[in-house]
């Protein structure tokens, strides 16, 4: 009996294994430890599309591009577009402008109002493509005092004729509901005003309508000031790389001036230099350590009358007499009130600026002097002094100074270059010229 039972389940478990065997052939060969499961087509078919799509992609692609693909493919729409949107809107800039006041401003500034219209000689530079768009006023004075300037870019932009004019802080003219009525992004300054400015208490007054101001510097402390002045519109007007080219050409300008010196082992050459000659009975305006008279200096000149006067200030002529100075320069300009004759800067030739010299030396007893003696009395361009263009000055300044040490140096070509480089209008005309040739 026992082994008829034990036959019985011998027959069973052989079935039993038999089945099996033919179970596994059907299904195909078992999976080998750790051996990741092969996905079959009729797997594939049954696993669910975004299950397939995740490990097609984890097989044949690496990991960091999965998650950048991922991340392409799953991110909503409307979220990209919430992005789009975002980078669109105005954001701030917070910026410390040459008076050390912080300043916001919203960006993009699209709206500027120039409170020192003679800040176009940078914001041309800046913008030169289309330097007047932005500009919804300016101050007066590039039209009364820069004539020829004026009259280079009216006939480039005509428009301007359509831009309203304010006058000035020093004569208290400056309207700040007009202002406001334009609605600036911005209003910029120049330092010189900045005590007038606070005294009628027009920054607080803009600040109350959401309207900052910022100052600039181009003419007080023009070597000092230049370089953050225009790296600071750079980035109020989301120009710094054409900033920073401006910048790198004019540092390499100045220091043509300042390496050279650095070689030289004399005294100064004294000096005198009369600011804004009208006529030879009108003498002697000049300046202090400031401006043109700074300049001087670092071209490497003694301004008689850096002591003598304070910011700007008025000499007896006789002082000049008695000074007898080596080198004596004039600056003049094409002054919309001015004579004809004052043919400056972009419409001037040198012929006709040595005609004003002539009138320069017929003041009594200054034919006397060493300068005239010697040739050594010269006119230049007064605009310079409240512009980015005064390396070109600077280095005049020196040519006539060291003549010697300077011979190879050719302002005039440098300063065509800005223009050719940066400037919306083509060099042209006479921008200084000596009395003897």
């Amino acid at each position: 009996m026992k082994s008829t039972w034990v036959k019985h389940v011998k027959m069973v478990l052989g079935t039993f294994l038999m089945a099996a065997m033919l179970l596994g052939l059907a299904c195909g060969p078992a999976a080998e430890p750790g051996r990741p499961v092969v996905v079959e087509k009729e797997v594939i078919k049954e696993i669910p599309v975004e299950r397939v799509v995740e490990k097609v992609v984890v097989k044949e692609v690496p990991v960091e591009k999965v998650v950048e693909k991922v991340v392409i493919k799953e991110v909503p729409v409307e979220k990209v577009v919430v992005k789009e949107v975002e980078a669109s809107r105005p954001i701030s800039v917070t910026v410390t402008d040459v008076a050390g006041r912080t300043v916001t401003i919203k960006q993009p500034v699209e709206r500027i109002l120039l409170a020192e219209g003679r800040l176009m000689f940078v914001i041309s530079a800046l913008e030169h493509e289309d330097p007047f768009k932005k500009i919804v006023g300016w101050r007066d004075d590039l039209f009364k005092f820069g004539g020829d300037t004026d009259k280079a870019f009216r006939e480039k932009f005509p428009e301007i004729d359509d831009i309203p004019k304010f006058g000035s802080f020093h004569k208290a003219t400056f309207s700040v509901e007009r202002a406001i009525d334009l609605q600036p992004d911005v209003v910029i300054a120049s330092l010189s005003n900045l005590e007038r400015v606070q005294e009628q208490g027009v920054v607080d007054n803009l600040q109350r309508a959401g309207i900052p101001m910022i100052f600039v510097d181009y003419r007080q402390f023009p070597l000092e000031y230049t370089v953050p002045s225009t790296l600071l519109l750079g980035r109020v007007l989301d120009r710094e790389e054409r900033a920073q080219e401006i910048v790198d050409f004019y540092l390499n300008q100045i220091n043509v001036v300042f390496t050279r010196l650095m070689q030289i082992d004399q005294p100064p050459p004294t000096v005198f230099i009369e600011r804004n000659f009208s006529s030879p009975d009108d003498c002697c305006r000049t300046y202090g350590r400031i401006s043109y008279g700074l300049l001087i200096e670092r071209a490497g000149g003694s301004h008689i009358a850096s002591n003598l006067v304070g910011s700007f200030g008025t000499l007896n002529p006789e002082q000049v007499l008695v000074s007898d100075p080596e080198v004596m320069i004039l600056d003049g300009n094409k002054w919309k009130f001015g004579p004809d004759e004052f043919g400056f800067g972009y419409y001037g030739t040198p012929e006709g600026l040595r005609e004003v010299l002539k009138q320069f030396g017929q003041r009594p007893g200054w034919d006397e002097l060493q300068a005239l003696k010697n040739g050594r009395y010269h006119i230049i361009w007064h605009q310079f002094y409240n512009s980015i263009y005064h390396f070109a000055a600077l280095q005049q300044f020196a040519k006539w100074l060291y003549p010697e040490e300077f011979q190879d140096v050719d302002p005039a070509a440098n300063f065509k270059e800005f223009h050719d480089r940066f400037l919306p209008i083509d060099y042209s005309g006479a921008f200084w010229a000596t009395g003897v040739e």
